[in-house]
C-alpha cells in the first residue's frame, strides 16, 4: 500500500492482519470464528427474546442485561466482516473511511458496555444493601434514561478519535496488527505528529473504562462492608451469590482490555501473538460468555431459556 502526502483518503488502504505464522490453517480457524459468532449471536438473541416476552423479567437487572446483549451483538456485527473476510476469503484490504467507521463502533460499543457494567454494579449494590427502596430508586423510566446516557457518553467520548485521525497523512505502510481497526493501531501508522490523539486516547480510556472499573471496585467494597457488618455469614454468602454473574462479566470484559492497553502504550517489545490473542478476547469473549454466565447463575432466567428451547 502506498499512502503518500498527496494521496486522497478515498484511494488509500490499510492492510489487516490475521494470526501471524499460521496462514496455512486460516480456513480451519475460520470455522472456529464462525462457530463463535453463531453461538454468540444466538445466545444474546435468546436472552433478548426471553426478557422481552416474559413480563416477570421486566426488572432493572434484566433490562440492563438486555442492553448488554444488544451492545454485544453490535460488537459482533462491527468485527465480523473483516475477521471472517481475512480467514475465509483472504481479503486484507480496508479503506480509510471504512476503517475509521469500524474503530469508532468498536470503541463506542466497548465504552457503552463498560458503562452498562457500572450500572449493573450499582443495581446489585442497591438490591443487596437497600432492598426495600430498590423498586423506588430503579424505576423503569429511570433505567431507560440511564441506558440512554451510556450511549450518549460513548458517542461523546469516542467520536473525536476518528475525526482526529482523518486529519493526519499516512505515509507509512499501513499494515495493522489486528483483523479489525483499533485507534491505537491506526494511530501508529500516521506520519504526522500524533501527540493529540495519543493524549486524548489515553484520557478517554481513563475517563471511561478506567473510571468505570474503579467505581465498580468501590461499589463492591462498599457492598462487602455493608453486608459483613449487618447479616450473618450464611446470609452474606446468599447476598454475594447474586453478584457472581456480574463479577464474571466484569472480569471477562476488563482483563483483556487492560492487558491490551498496557501492551500498546507501555510495552515496547511485546509478542505480536499476545497482542492478537488479547485483541480477539476483548471483542469476542464478552459476547460469547455473558449469555452463558447469566443463564447459568440466574435460576429464573435459566428456566425461561430452557422453556424456549423445549418449545
Amino acid at each position: 500500500m502506498s499512502a503518500l502526502n498527496g494521496t486522497k483518503f478515498s484511494s488509500a488502504l490499510f492492510l489487516l492482519t490475521g494470526i501471524p505464522g499460521i496462514e496455512d490453517v486460516h480456513l480451519w480457524i475460520s470455522i472456529l470464528f464462525c462457530l463463535t459468532y453463531v453461538i454468540s449471536i444466538v445466545g444474546n438473541s435468546v436472552i433478548l427474546f426471553v426478557i422481552k416476552e416474559d413480563t416477570s423479567l421486566h426488572e432493572p437487572m434484566y433490562i440492563f442485561l438486555s442492553m448488554l446483549a444488544i451492545t454485544d451483538i453490535g460488537l459482533l456485527i462491527a468485527t465480523m466482516p473483516t475477521i471472517l473476510g481475512i480467514y475465509i476469503f483472504n481479503c486484507r484490504e480496508i479503506s480509510f473511511n471504512a476503517c475509521f467507521a469500524q474503530l469508532f463502533f468498536i470503541h463506542f460499543l466497548q465504552c457503552t458496555e463498560s458503562s452498562l457494567l457500572l450500572l449493573m454494579a450499582f443495581d446489585r449494590y442497591i438490591a443487596v444493601c437497600n432492598p426495600l427502596r430498590y423498586a423506588s430508586i430503579l424505576t423503569l423510566p429511570r433505567v431507560t434514561n440511564m441506558g440512554l446516557l451510556c450511549v450518549l457518553r460513548g458517542v461523546a467520548m469516542i467520536l473525536p478519535l476518528p475525526l482526529l485521525l482523518k486529519r493526519y497523512q499516512y505515509c507509512r505502510t499501513g499494515v495493522l496488527s489486528h483483523s479489525y481497526c483499533l485507534h491505537q493501531d491506526v494511530m501508529k501508522t500516521a506520519c504526522s505528529d500524533i501527540t493529540v490523539n495519543s493524549i486524548y486516547g489515553l484520557i478517554a480510556k481513563l475517563l471511561t473504562m478506567g473510571l468505570d472499573s474503579l467505581l465498580i471496585l468501590l461499589s463492591y467494597v462498599m457492598l462487602l462492608s455493608t453486608v459483613i457488618s449487618v447479616v450473618s455469614r450464611t446470609e452474606c454468602m446468599k447476598a454475594l451469590n447474586t453478584c457472581v454473574s456480574h463479577l464474571c462479566a466484569v472480569l471477562i470484559f476488563y482483563t483483556p482490555e487492560i492487558g491490551l492497553t498496557v501492551i500498546f502504550r507501555f510495552v515496547k517489545n511485546y509478542s505480536p501473538m499476545l497482542s492478537v490473542l488479547l485483541g480477539y478476547m476483548s471483542v469476542l469473549l464478552p459476547p460469547l460468555m455473558n449469555p452463558i454466565v447469566y443463564s447459568v447463575k440466574s435460576k429464573h432466567l435459566r428456566a425461561r431459556v430452557i422453556r424456549v428451547f423445549i418449545k
